[in-house]
């Protein structure tokens, strides 16, 4: 894991700011882990003052703009998915969040699969993580990961029924 970056270098960009996670990135260790997390806490902050709607039209444009915040940290980071880089992991957890069934149990079990499978990454998000090098394939194996993570919700709950 290489060494996070500096709250200097966190600050230093608008672009940085958000890519790092507004700071959750920055931890020294499962930095991921802590991007989701600040993902589910950020995400039950603001909830209550928007539609579904709203929220899918915010969250498309917070991933379109994550490509362009990861570009560029990558860059000056010399890594295209530094590990300190989790916009990635925030913007597509916010979705499964919104698709999830309600209830903070079903919100749990969508941190625990979503952090799985983006950790093992199945096909193709393990196409885009090592073949696609820059903002684009670092957000697109995360969105595959919440696509996994709500089909296996999905299917939890109608077994469950």
């Amino acid at each position: 894991m290489p060494r996070p970056p500096s709250v200097r270098f966190l600050l230093a960009h608008p672009a940085h700011f958000f890519a790092c996670g507004c700071g959750s990135g920055l931890v020294p260790k499962a930095p991921g882990t802590f991007g989701t997390l600040f993902a589910w806490a950020s995400f039950m902050l603001f909830r209550p003052y928007f539609g579904d709607a709203q929220l899918l039209f915010l969250f498309a444009a917070a991933y379109l703009a994550g490509i362009w915040f990861i570009d560029v940290a990558g860059r000056a980071l010399g890594d295209p998915d530094h590990g300190s880089i989790v916009w990635d992991e925030i913007v597509p957890f916010w979705l499964v969040l919104l698709m999830a069934p309600p209830g903070w149990l079903w919100q749990a079990t969508a941190f625990a699969l979503f952090r799985f499978y983006d950790i093992t990454k199945p096909q193709p998000a393990r196409y885009f993580d090592d073949h696609v090098k820059n903002g684009f394939g670092v957000m697109a194996d995360d969105l595959i990961a919440a696509g996994y993570t709500l089909l296996t919700l999905a299917l939890l709950k109608i077994a469950i029924s």
